[in-house]
C-alpha cells in the first residue's frame, strides 16, 4: 500500500457497526488503544470488512487540536 498519509496505524478489526448510511468501523492498534473510523456502508461491503481481520487506521488531517483537562 503506498499512499501519502504519514500516520498509518496496523491493527485488528474489532467490530463493525452499520448504520442507515455510514458505518463505524473499530480497529483495536495495540497498546490499548482504540481507532474508531466512520465510512460509508458502501466502503465496508467493497473491502469486505470483518471483525477479526488485519486492516490500517489511516489518519490523514489536516488540523490537529489539543486539549488539557
Amino acid at each position: 500500500m503506498k499512499i501519502s498519509a504519514r500516520n498509518k496505524l496496523h491493527g485488528t478489526i474489532l467490530d463493525v457497526t452499520k448504520g442507515a448510511t455510514t458505518a463505524h468501523v473499530r480497529i483495536d492498534v495495540g497498546g490499548g488503544a482504540v481507532v474508531t473510523a466512520s465510512i460509508t456502508n458502501e466502503a465496508v461491503d467493497e473491502l469486505k470488512l470483518a471483525k477479526g481481520q488485519k486492516a490500517y487506521a489511516v489518519i490523514k488531517a489536516t488540523d490537529v487540536m489539543v486539549g488539557l483537562d
